[in-house]
């Protein structure tokens, strides 16, 4: 597998690429081009012009929760790819366009809504866990089974034309397969980290981990909540760590004492057998 950073908050020194707080991945997997997330607006496509990654060899778009940053850039994809958007699936949970608000910033969430995006994609939405190919897989629902993660609403998501604290169910993974262990790639984990490893272990049936790529939902922590990812991790069998995005410098630094931390930022190419 082959993942390219189209965007993310940093951008990494002499790579003169653009960066926005937000995410989108190229992966290159078992002959398929995987595009998870899109980013806030057109950065992650000027990105891959640079990076002479052709958009319109997209085989599926994934995205990862409903946030505006992880799902802002499907209006200049769809504008960029035109009628050639009716080959890609797009897989994501059945609430990923649910209207989601917080205060002080209003509507949050995905600016286009189910049906319109329907016109454009093929949708698979699922709480369920997909193998999009035969070593990636997009995890689905994650149960929140830990005491320490996922327990305080994002702002309020509008359901059945009532508002209800927004827990952010539709907020999901990636899994890739290999024979060394699993790579796991995020966005936001607002599920939990913690509790996507131990989903991602449930689902693959192994434990060793390679590597953890994206955001572990961990800006502004409580001490007591990085206390136990620390724990947690340790408990684990990881090899590497690229934290980055809602992963603050304090939360970086805190693990960083522990585990190896990897630079991330737009640009950065990463590649597993």
């Amino acid at each position: 597998m082959k993942l390219t950073v189209l965007v993310d908050n940093n951008t990494i020194i002499d790579q003169y690429y653009l960066g926005e707080p937000a995410v989108s991945y190229w992966i290159e997997v078992d002959n398929k081009n995987i595009l998870f997330d899109v980013g806030y607006s057109d950065v992650f496509i000027r990105n891959a012009k640079l990076l002479n990654i052709d958009l319109e060899r997209t085989n599926c778009l994934v995205l990862s929760h409903g946030h505006l940053d992880h799902t802002g850039g499907i209006e200049p994809f769809i504008d960029l790819l035109g009628n050639k958007t009716r080959n890609i699936q797009l897989i994501a949970h059945p609430d990923v366009f649910d209207r989601k608000f917080y205060e002080g910033f209003g509507d949050i969430g995905t600016r286009k809504r189910k049906d319109e995006v329907a016109k454009y994609f093929d949708l698979n939405l699922s709480n369920m866990p997909i193998w999009i190919t035969k070593n990636l897989c997009f995890l689905g629902e994650i149960p929140r089974i830990n005491d320490f993660e996922a327990k305080t609403p994002l702002g309020v998501v509008m359901k059945d034309g009532k508002e209800t604290p927004d827990y952010l169910r539709d907020d999901s993974a990636l899994i890739y397969r290999s024979k060394q262990g699993m790579v796991i790639i995020t966005a936001c984990s607002h599920s939990g980290i913690c509790n996507i490893i131990e989903y991602a272990k449930k689902i693959c049936k192994k434990q060793r981990i390679i590597d953890i790529i994206g955001g572990f939902h961990l800006l502004d922590a409580k001490k007591s909540i990085l206390n136990k990812t620390v724990k947690y991790f340790k408990s684990c069998d990881i090899q590497d760590m690229h934290p980055c995005h809602c992963t603050d410098l304090q939360a970086k630094i805190e693990l960083g004492k522990h585990f190896p931390i990897k630079e991330m930022g737009s640009g950065l190419i990463l590649e597993y057998g």
